[in-house]
């Protein structure tokens, strides 16, 4: 079978091999070719666009060459021409607000009527907004999704109660719902290693409004006051890193808190989940975080906000706490499991047993049939 997938990841067009690239490693050996319609890049022009090289010599990338609001007529364009070229069977529309993906999808529907599943990861400002275009986004969302998802074969979501809610809700037929995991852990390189413990806490995503990191700040000032020299080790890049900067300054936690920027590669997230106490992820809304499963498979307990797949996977008591979106517990939350040595190994074995389940070979050709049977 041929795949189109429509996507609004740019990285493989931008040459990173992040989380898309590592899912493609596997994924690309279930299909005979594989195009990814993407948007524009910084390289490309409103004019010419450029050429990407072919990935694992069936994996083909089409950015576009137009601006962001013209997607929806790249889509049409293009995937017209790749039909004509390649004749696919089946097309993913990886959707989200404003919705161009699926505009996109739905005016190619209408031209040569090939099936396509919509995969919605997460909602923008739920369960909780981080500012006011969230709260928007979500009641756009709303609104729209029945209309979007009309004409797809299926809608795809990653998580197994907090989007299939929301889209129910929201008029989506539950028939059409299917649960098919996006989490691809290789265990390979997300393992216990036999590494110094440098930092207390860590927090690795984009450095973004709805990762909660005002949360995470405030949190590292109140636990200053019962733990003088902790360390705080923050992965990413974003647009938060002026705020960031300012407010740890602010806060007079310059030596607690280490901005470490980018981590290249999953062996370098492995290695530095390895060198860290605790996972702390206070985010708004989500669809994983993916890096709450790396924490677990490096048996690296975590303490994580009820969004996306944490409600799944994460039961007070058993596999890990969660947190409010409060400072004041999540300090409090992160002190008792720093001084609890029993509830501290509980979570870590039952971490590196729910991770098992999301193994990236397995999961990935779970994800393929899953699409192939459809």
């Amino acid at each position: 079978m041929k795949l189109l997938m429509i996507t609004g990841d740019r990285s493989l067009a931008e040459g990173k091999r992040g989380a898309f690239y590592n899912t493609l490693e596997e994924f690309h050996k279930y299909w005979e070719r594989v195009n990814i319609i993407c948007p524009k890049t910084p390289r490309g022009s409103t004019s010419g666009g450029f050429e990407v090289e072919p990935l694992f010599d069936n994996v083909f990338i089409h950015p576009s060459p137009w601006p962001l609001w013209l997607q929806p007529l790249w889509i049409l364009k293009k995937g017209k021409q790749l039909y004509r070229e390649n004749k696919f069977n089946l097309m993913t529309v990886h959707e989200y607000p404003p919705f161009y993906n699926g505009i996109g999808a739905r005016l190619l529907w209408k031209k040569i009527r090939i099936p396509y599943i919509l995969e919605i990861h997460h909602i923008s400002g739920h369960p909780k907004a981080a500012d006011f275009k969230e709260r928007i986004y979500k009641l756009a969302t709303k609104c729209f999704i029945k209309f979007d998802a009309a004409k797809a074969k299926a809608v795809r979501v990653v998580n197994q109660h907090q989007v299939p809610y929301f889209l129910s809700k929201s008029g989506v037929p539950r028939e059409k719902i299917i649960y098919i995991p996006s989490f691809y852990i290789d265990l390979d390189i997300f393992k216990p290693m036999d590494v110094p413990k440098k930092y207390d806490l860590i927090f690795i995503g984009r450095l973004a409004k709805n990762k909660g990191l005002n949360l995470l700040l405030e949190a590292a000032s109140k636990l200053k006051i019962q733990i003088i020299n902790f360390k705080l080790l923050i992965v990413g890049t974003g647009p938060l890193i002026k705020f960031l900067k300012f407010k740890i300054e602010n806060l007079k936690l310059q030596n607690n808190i280490l901005l470490y920027g980018w981590a290249k590669d999953s062996a370098e997230v492995a290695r530095l989940l390895n060198q860290s106490r605790i996972l702390v992820m206070p985010s708004y809304n989500e669809g994983g975080p993916r890096v709450v499963l790396e924490a677990m498979a490096c048996g690296v307990p975590i303490l994580a906000t009820p969004v996306g797949i944490v409600p799944d996977i994460v039961k007070n008591g058993e596999s890990g706490e969660i947190i409010d979106w409060n400072p004041v517990d999540i300090s409090k939350k992160a002190i008792e499991l720093l001084d609890n040595t029993n509830k501290y190994q509980k979570y870590l074995m039952s971490g590196l047993e729910i991770a098992r389940h999301f193994e990236k070979q397995a999961t990935i050709k779970n994800y393929a049939e899953k699409l192939q049977s459809r």
